[in-house]
């Protein structure tokens, strides 16, 4: 599992992009991490799903109303990562208004989630291989916190926390 300071693991996440801009068209839109995290002080926090319950009333929320004071203790990017495909993050984001905020980035397939070695199993429940709750905090792609929820749990991973350490 991936742990205070290692290095982020390279992968791919998608991003729906709903207005084209320069080299990102309409659409999912794959991205590296590796590039991203080059020379940034990035907030990520990841979840279980988009939609549902704790994610949508809280975890998402929290990181949208404190983007102003995370951006003024010189985070670069919040980016909130679920292994859901680049459709329903879009969707996703649209609902929270996230729109210049929060990156919404998928992995669909859990394949940058498992390098992480956060997936949780809930396919008991119907709902497969997920992300754990948690947050960290990276610069220039170093993971300087970590901030793991136990199961069921929403304590250490939001904002406020992440306020604390940024």
């Amino acid at each position: 599992m991936i742990k205070v300071g290692d290095t982020l693991p390279n992968g791919s996440l998608s991003e729906f992009i709903a207005v084209e801009t320069a080299g990102c068209s309409i659409g999912p839109n794959s991205v590296n991490v590796s590039d991203l995290v080059k020379g940034k002080k990035i907030a990520v926090f990841g979840l279980p799903g988009a939609f549902t319950p704790t994610c949508s009333a809280k975890h998402v929320p929290g990181y949208v109303a404190n983007y102003d004071a995370l951006k003024a203790k010189g985070v670069d990017e919040i980016w909130c990562v679920s292994v859901n495909d680049a459709f329903v993050m879009g969707a996703w984001a649209k609902d929270q208004h996230t729109d210049g905020k929060v990156r919404m980035l998928g992995d669909g397939s859990g394949t940058w989630t498992k390098a992480l070695g956060l997936e949780f199993d809930l396919t008991s429940k119907g709902m497969g291989v997920r992300m754990q709750r948690f947050s960290m905090l990276v610069v220039d792609g170093v993971v300087k916190t970590l901030n793991l929820e136990g199961p069921g749990k929403f304590e250490v991973s939001n904002a406020e926390t992440m306020l604390t350490q940024a």
